[in-house]
């Protein structure tokens, strides 16, 4: 499987999971130009923008381990342009992220949520 197929895979898997535990998926793959959001959510009052890491090897780290300061920062500004430019959105909202390890042979060996992943938000 390459890098994109499980990238693709691991956004699929992260939205049936999230969808699961309450959260109600309004878009997926939201770009603009400063970057793009996996996942656009809605979580009771509050809107969610989830970062899907997915690695098939923890040979250079975890999933969550993969996220810069710099991807953070670029997390925080596409969310923000997300919110200029939609009408009657939650004001609260917060980044989380969902790290999912796969084995070799693309199967699921580890889901997580992280919630509030990228802080400073708001």
């Amino acid at each position: 499987m390459k890098r994109r197929e499980t990238g693709m895979l691991g956004e699929k898997i992260a939205c049936d999971f999230l969808a699961r535990n309450g959260y109600k998926i309004m878009e997926t793959n939201y770009r603009c130009p400063d970057g793009e959001i996996d996942i656009v959510a809605h979580q009771e009052d509050t809107l969610v923008f989830v970062e899907v890491r997915t690695k098939k090897s923890t040979k250079f780290g975890t999933p969550e381990e993969s996220i810069t300061p710099t991807k953070m920062e670029r997390l925080r500004t596409v969310a923000a342009h997300y919110g200029q430019n939609r009408s009657n959105l939650p004001t609260a909202w917060r980044i989380d992220v969902v790290a999912i390890q796969m084995d070799n042979q693309g199967m699921v060996s580890r889901i997580e949520l992280i919630e509030n992943a990228v802080e400073d938000t708001q």
